[in-house]
Parts: C-alpha cells; sequence; structure tokens
C-alpha cells in the first residue's frame, strides 16, 4: 500500500503556494508501507489532497512533491515536462549550451539537465529521482538523440540522501572533455572531472557583461576556476590575470585561452584571499577586478561567517581598483540572500574609505529560472560596482 503522508495543521499552506519541499518535522503521520523512493501521497491536516511526490526517510526532505493534479508518474510525464523545459529554454536562448532542466523550476524537482552541445550531463540529486535515471536518460535520447549522456553522481547533497558518490556513463559514449562555444569564445568543458557538471553555465550573461567594463584595462580575475570570465574579459581587456588554488582549473585557463589565441593572460596559483593582499604590498592595482568565488555559506547557519568572509574579500578587492574602475563581485550562495550580500558588500565600501556605486545587479541566466515562491531556486547575485 502506497504511504500517505499527512502534515501537522497549517504546514499544507507553504506547499499550497508552490514550495515542493515536506520536511520530516511538518508531518503529522504515515500511513502504508512502501520501499524507499516511492511515489507518496501527500495530504492535509484535515486529509485535503495536497500533492505527490518521492519519499525518503533518510533525508530531513521527507517529499519533494511534483505532482499536483491527477497526473501519474512515469515515463510520459518525463517525457512532456522536459520537453517543455527545452522548449522554454530555445525561445530565450540561441547556442546549444544551456540549463535544459533546472530541478524545482521545471516541476522535477533533484533533477538537473546540463546541455553542452550533443551531450548532456545530469545530476540526480534525490533518492527518488535517482532511481530513475535510467528511464531519464531513455527521454533524453528519444527526445534530444544526443551522443552521450553523462551523470555526475559527486555533489555532496547526494549523502543526505543516502546515495552513493558516483559517475558515470547511461548512454553511448562522453569524451572527458567537450568544446563547446559560448559567447563566441571556443571552451572546453571537462564534464568528468569539473566543478558541477563541468562549467557553470549560469553565469553565461554575467561573463558576456564583464567585456564592457574590462574594455583596454588591466583585469584581476579571482577564483577564476576554468576561466570563463578570464577569457570573456581578455576579449576586450589589455592583460588579465587568472588567479584559481587549483592547479587543475588554471591548466583548463591556459587550455582556454590557446583555444581562443588570447595571449594577455596570465595565471597565478594561490589563494585569492592571499593573492588580494599580496598585490596590495606590491602596490599593484587594476582597472577592473572580478570576485566569482564558491558559495560562503551552505547552511543558514553559516550566514554570519559567510557575511564576514564577503566583507573581507570585497574590502580587499576595492583596494586593488584604480580611481574610476570597476569591481564585478558575486554570491552564489541562497542563504546569503540579496539584502545580506548588499549589506556585507557596503560595509566593506564603508570601511575602504572609497566612494563606491553600483552600477548594475544581475542574477543567474534564464535558463536557470528561480520560483518566487522557493527561494532556494534564487540563488546567484552579481553587483557591478564603480570605485572611486
Amino acid at each position: 500500500m502506497p504511504y500517505t503522508v499527512y502534515l501537522k495543521k497549517g504546514e499544507e499552506k507553504r506547499i499550497l503556494g508552490g514550495h515542493s519541499w515536506v520536511y520530516a518535522n511538518e508531518v503529522q503521520k504515515i500511513e502504508g508501507k512502501d520501499k524507499n523512493g516511492s511515489l507518496a501521497e501527500v495530504r492535509a491536516f484535515d486529509g485535503r489532497f495536497v500533492g505527490k511526490g518521492y519519499v525518503n526517510h533518510l533525508s530531513k526532505i521527507l517529499v519533494r512533491i511534483f505532482i499536483r493534479t491527477s497526473e501519474e508518474d512515469g515515463k510520459e510525464l518525463y517525457l512532456k515536462r522536459i520537453a517543455a523545459a527545452d522548449l522554454a529554454r530555445k525561445k530565450l536562448i540561441s547556442d546549444s549550451c544551456y540549463r535544459m532542466v533546472f530541478a524545482e523550476a521545471d516541476d522535477l524537482p533533484a533533477l538537473v539537465v546540463d546541455r553542452y552541445g550533443d551531450y548532456l550531463v545530469l545530476e540526480c540529486l534525490s533518492l527518488g529521482v535517482d532511481m530513475r535515471k535510467n528511464m531519464i536518460a531513455e527521454c533524453l535520447n528519444e527526445l534530444f538523440s544526443p551522443k552521450g549522456i553523462y551523470m555526475r553522481g559527486d555533489a555532496a547533497v547526494r549523502q543526505k540522501e543516502g546515495l552513493p558518490l558516483k559517475n558515470e556513463t547511461l548512454s553511448g559514449e562522453v569524451p572527458d572533455k567537450i568544446y563547446i562555444e559560448e559567447n563566441g569564445i571556443k571552451m572546453a568543458v571537462d564534464v568528468k572531472r569539473g566543478q558541477k557538471t563541468g562549467y557553470f553555465l549560469d553565469q553565461k550573461e554575467n561573463r558576456f557583461a564583464c567585456r564592457r567594463y574590462a574594455k583596454g584595462g588591466e583585469v584581476l580575475d579571482c577564483f577564476c576556476n576554468s576561466g570563463g570570465f578570464s577569457l570573456n574579459a581578455a576579449a576586450s581587456a589589455a592583460r588579465v590575470t587568472a588567479v584559481d588554488i587549483s592547479p587543475f582549473a588554471l591548466e583548463n585557463v591556459r587550455e582556454n585561452a590557446a583555444l581562443n589565441g588570447f595571449e594577455n593572460i596570465d595565471t597565478l596559483c594561490a589563494d585569492a584571499f592571499e593573492a588580494l593582499r599580496d598585490f596590495k604590498k606590491q602596490g599593484r592595482s587594476f582597472d577592473f577586478v572580478i570576485l566569482d568565488p564558491p558559495a560562503f555559506c551552505k547552511s543558514a547557519a553559516e550566514v554570519k561567517d559567510a557575511a564576514r568572509g564577503y566583507r573581507d574579500v570585497n574590502l580587499n578587492a576595492m583596494k586593488l581598483v584604480k580611481p574610476g574602475g570597476y569591481l564585478l563581485t558575486c554570491s552564489c550562495s541562497h542563504y546569503m540572500t540579496l539584502p545580506l550580500f548588499e549589506r556585507a558588500v557596503a560595509e566593506a565600501a564603508r570601511a575602504s574609505g572609497r566612494r563606491v556605486k553600483c552600477l548594475e545587479v544581475k542574477v543567474q541566466a534564464p535558463d536557470h529560472p528561480a520560483l518566487l515562491t522557493a527561494e532556494e531556486t534564487s540563488y546567484l547575485k552579481a553587483l557591478y560596482l564603480q570605485i572611486d
């Protein structure tokens, strides 16, 4: 008999409002018996139907709701929703590299699918979705006929779902590196060893926007990873210094620079925090500084420490910007909301003694849509600042 999950009184309001997650501590009782990862029905305290989703007793998120009508779970539902998600992207995006499916935003919680040309890379971030990965691969093959489908299964969140950390090819053959073009720039994407699915597609439009700030100047790109910002900046800058603590990342930067014939990119293997302080000691300054660090907080408990980290890194960056120059500063943690992030950057501005103006505020690219009723889907903030 399938599970029926009954919520505590009042807990259905957030979910009926559009959120997908049912936390274990919101549940009054569970009736029925089935296996972990099976489809469970969720009802309000008074018995009203709320929705259906996959259940996992090992996770704090007991159920992730994705069916709110009489629809049936199965291949037809996945075919329909994946096709709809892809069509929505094609209305806005002209190239062949984009996030095809973005979990809750596409009514497929815990499923991420990125397209890199003729190849698809997916993440299955819940037990229920992981149990159906082969069926999902069948859907992707039927809809798009890719040369290969690869699953990145090394995200830490999988452990919270009781899942192993394991990468695997689900269909066809997938090379170690896939060559793509983004914003007119050639990139080698390592989908098997690179971060996330190999590349951060969510910054695509912000990377293109940085070119006008880099024009003719000397640029410092901190936390550069595989060089997305560095390469876009190099398209218009006089010189770019790309800094990352990972030799692997910098090897990728140099390969990507060579692919495009860029000879104006230097790489520096260093901790970005230390590099900023060292440049100050050396008396170095830059026309444009880019900060795109990894998430400083991955839980609400870490927000205060993260705010200090953002304040410090932005303060050190502001000290290096030439008068009238620019700073692009980013945060990719949804716990660090835009107001909190702006406050940390404003504190850095006051401490720097510089006059700082905000020129643009940007978010994640439109192929990573955010649900207004699920704040977790809104995570990327990018502030373009002028430092006088």
